[in-house]
């Protein structure tokens, strides 16, 4: 089979290209596609060196499946045509919400492939994250409840904003003046309370995302809160997370669901480092959950601690993933 990824020498691109390699499919022909100023950028994939050429040349039609890892206003523009000879997966926020547009976590909601009109869309980073815990739980006790706050890494806002960590880091360190660039403030040593544009009720998108988008994948009647923060963290995004089930639960029964979860792995020793951070979650496949414990101020409550590669789980890994669950179950 031929494959395609769009947006080849981007942070999202290189890591889709790490992880085909990696995988079980089978693969006649990768086409790596980017901007005009990466055209000829040479690249590696199973032992051999791939040119990446330019969108601007490309057809669409020479790959069964095509990646897009090139930002909203680029799928916009191409996918609408380029999914008449291709199955997209997006990893934009663009074709999220629209309702013939299946959001899909293989894990969660694999059957929504069914219903592929040649576009999918892969879900926000934080989202994806969340509803993989979120999933096993509500389908044992139904939740009612999510309050969300996360902690998202730079590497989610794009490669110039993890140079510009690094970059003001050494800046302050040095006792120079930091001025922000692809930040509304200082992001070294900081935290943001702010990420992507904000809404007329006050919200973010990032947080209106996360809200509706886990109602699209696991229930339109959950209820959530999000607040959405950038950490000056380089990659994986963690999350505070508090559910609320309509009935009582028992919490050693919560953990062992947990611990089963298809794509999570529970790291909770009630002792010092017993949990997991940004740092170690950094370049695994799994979704970490930590910190799982009663909410004392709520009868039917608990509380987690979420973290995951955002770059892979977040975003690469599951596009290749809706890929080979596309080729496994015959939906193409």
């Amino acid at each position: 089979m031929n494959l395609a990824i769009i947006g080849a020498t981007g942070n999202v691109g290189r890591k889709t290209i790490e992880i085909l390699d990696k995988s079980k499919l089978k693969i006649d022909n990768l086409f790596l596609v980017a901007s005009e100023k990466s055209k000829g950028t040479k690249l590696n994939f199973r032992g051999k060196e791939l040119i990446v050429e330019s969108l601007e040349e490309y057809d669409f039609k020479r790959a069964r499946i095509t990646f897009f890892a090139a930002g909203s206003k680029i799928a916009e523009k191409l996918i609408p045509q380029a999914s008449k000879k291709t199955i997209i997966i997006d990893n934009s926020k663009f074709f999220r919400m629209r309702e013939d547009v299946p959001l899909v976590v293989p894990e969660v909601n694999f059957n929504q492939l069914k219903k592929h009109k040649n576009i999918i869309s892969n879900p926000n980073c934080s989202t994806i994250q969340l509803v993989l815990a979120l999933k096993p739980l509500h389908d044992e006790y139904k939740i009612k409840r999510v309050v969300v706050s996360t902690y998202q890494a730079v590497s989610g806002a794009g490669k110039a904003s993890e140079d510009e960590l690094i970059n003001q880091s050494k800046e302050f360190l040095n006792g120079k003046k930091v001025q922000p660039k692809n930040f509304t403030k200082q992001i070294a040593f900081n935290l943001i309370p702010h990420i992507d544009e904000f809404v007329d009720d006050n919200y973010t998108k990032e947080e209106w995302k996360m809200e509706n988008e886990t109602k699209k994948i696991l229930d339109k009647k959950i209820k959530l809160t999000a607040t959405c923060v950038r950490v000056p963290v380089k990659n994986s995004h963690s999350e505070s997370v508090n559910i609320e089930f309509e009935s009582k639960y028992n919490l050693e029964k919560v953990k062992e669901i947990l611990q089963k979860a298809p794509g999570c792995k529970v790291i909770d020793d009630n002792k010092n480092g017993g949990y997991i951070t940004p740092l170690e979650a950094d370049g695994s496949y799994m979704t970490f959950i930590s910190r799982i414990r009663k909410d004392n101020s709520n009868t039917n409550s608990i509380n987690l601690w979420i973290v995951s590669d955002n770059l892979l789980k977040g975003a690469a890994l599951n596009t290749v993933q809706i890929a080979e669950t596309l080729i496994e179950k015959n939906f193409i």
